[in-house]
């Protein structure tokens, strides 16, 4: 039952060939085997599970099922859960439990899904290698010597061992892609606004999304359906119609369709293995109808630097309520409130997320706001106005996850700069808050490829479409790691 996907769930479930509860059992017993798990998860709420499980099951006799009604999915630890934990993968939130549901939490669970735990993560959402969690690195399923990515690397990995068949995720600059490109699984940044961030704890509130991460894009599409929608206690929400994407897989088709490559994303940096595989799935698109047109991006290069001022500007703001008095870690017997300051906050947060509070505080400063911060806003506008040039000429737009495959623990934890460069190819589409996709397109080494999507606002549906056209053309998607039984 683990292998079938969430879709393929949903139709057994529907025939009555197996329970949610039957479902659930399976999945946690999976989940308890540490040589599958690979620390992908912090919490696991079994027993909720199955009294979830056992509710949705009743649910589906009485004639009260959706398409999602029973489906077991994990949660990454960023979003809050009511009356359990809430860690953001940090030691400052280890013993926070939210007296209340995110709102995509909320949504997917009144759309019937089981909730298995909540996955580990890089801290506060800040690495592309799930290696600054409170809690240990999580393993990338396919070589457990390497990075899963990040930061929501333990839903990437959790998903593609087949512990869960689908897993929120958030994304700042790549976290929901880079990582289903690594463990070779499919995932979608939605447009920003798309889904709630209510709820969500927040890193760099104007770049952070929601959004599914399963093996399928017929699954991302099924989940996103759920989650999506106007939610009237986030500021930054859409107020706009929720689009059928699981409906519309089919309503566009790649024949016919504009697909960008931009000349900025096939430079130097990329390993040449990647490089392969992404020019494979270019032209297999082609080869389904799609007509391939080389574009230009010209201020790509700037999106990174562009992006590590805004980011921990923002982080730097949003972590200031971490003080030992309103929020999380509080140090032991402070000598005074500068001392419980200082020692709250200086046991509380890891490395990384210290040096992203340093410049951003630094970025925000008297005398250095106009030289730093705004100027990096002024430069966001500027990549925001290539794609929409870009997007009067094709519809789509396509190039590599990540320049990488998944590299070795470790190899890039000293080096901060080389670990940042991870995301250079899905940061764009942040700043712009355009909807992005990654979806699995061959292996290197043993080690899979993503192969990016990015579309304009709001077109989710065509994303997912062209992505489910590739899938029933190919079968990288359905590709299992070794050892996983």
């Amino acid at each position: 039952m683990h292998e079938q996907t969430i879709a393929e769930m949903s139709r057994a479930l529907a025939a009555g060939e197996v329970s949610s509860v039957e479902l659930t059992r399976g999945l946690l017993a999976r989940i308890e085997r540490p040589e599958l798990a690979g620390n992908s998860f912090i919490t696991v709420t079994a027993e909720q599970a199955l009294a979830e499980a056992e509710a949705a099951d009743r649910a589906r006799a009485a004639g009260q099922a959706g398409p999602l009604t029973g489906v077991p999915i994990a949660h990454k630890d960023i979003f809050c859960t009511n009356d359990v934990r809430t860690s953001c993968g940090s030691h400052m939130l280890d013993r926070f439990v939210a007296p209340y549901d995110a709102t995509v939490v909320e949504r997917l669970r009144a759309a019937g899904c089981v909730m298995l735990g909540k996955t580990n993560m890089d801290e506060f959402a800040m690495g592309s290698s799930n290696e600054t969690s409170w809690y240990g690195p999580v393993e990338n399923p396919w070589d457990r010597s390497r990075v899963p990515g990040g930061s929501s690397g333990g839903s990437a990995a959790a998903v593609a061992a087949r512990l869960a068949p689908g897993a929120t995720g958030t994304d700042t600059g790549g976290s929901i892609r880079q990582p289903a490109a690594l463990c070779g699984i499919t995932g979608l940044k939605p447009t920003y606004g798309r889904v709630s961030r209510y709820g969500m704890v927040a890193f760099a509130s104007s770049l952070d999304q929601g959004g599914p991460m399963a093996r399928t894009a017929e699954d991302c599409a099924l989940l996103l359906d759920g989650m999506a929608g106007f939610d009237p206690r986030d500021s930054t929400s859409i107020e706009r119609d929720v689009d059928d994407c699981a409906g519309a897989l089919d309503s566009y088709p790649l024949a016919g369709m504009r697909v960008g490559r931009p000349a900025e994303y096939f430079g130097d940096g990329m390993a040449a293995e990647v490089r392969e595989a992404v020019d494979a799935a270019t032209q297999q698109l082609a080869e389904l109808g799609a007509e391939i047109v080389d574009i230009s991006l010209p201020h790509t290069e700037l999106s990174i630097p562009a992006y590590y001022v805004v980011a921990p500007a923002e982080a730097s703001s949003n972590l200031s309520r971490y003080d030992g008095v309103r929020f999380g870690h509080r140090c032991a017997e402070p000598s005074d409130v500068l001392d419980l300051y200082e020692r709250s906050r200086a046991e509380g947060f890891g490395d990384e997320v210290k040096r992203r509070i340093m410049v951003g505080t630094y970025a925000l400063s008297a005398g250095y706001y106009d030289a730093y911060y705004l100027k990096a806003q002024q430069i966001r506008q500027l990549i925001s106005d290539d794609f929409r040039k870009a997007f009067s000429d094709v519809d789509l737009i396509l190039g590599p996850t990540s320049p990488t495959t998944a590299f070795p623990l470790g190899e890039r934890a000293d080096d901060p700069v080389a670990m940042y460069l991870s995301d250079v190819y899905t940061i764009a589409a942040n700043l712009a808050g355009l909807p992005a996709l990654s979806m699995p397109a061959g292996f290197a080494d043993g080690l899979p490829v993503g192969v990016q999507l990015i579309g304009d606002h709001f077109s989710e549906g065509r994303l997912l479409a062209a992505a489910h056209g590739y899938q029933q053309a190919t079968d990288w998607h359905r590709q299992a790691p070794p050892g996983i039984d």
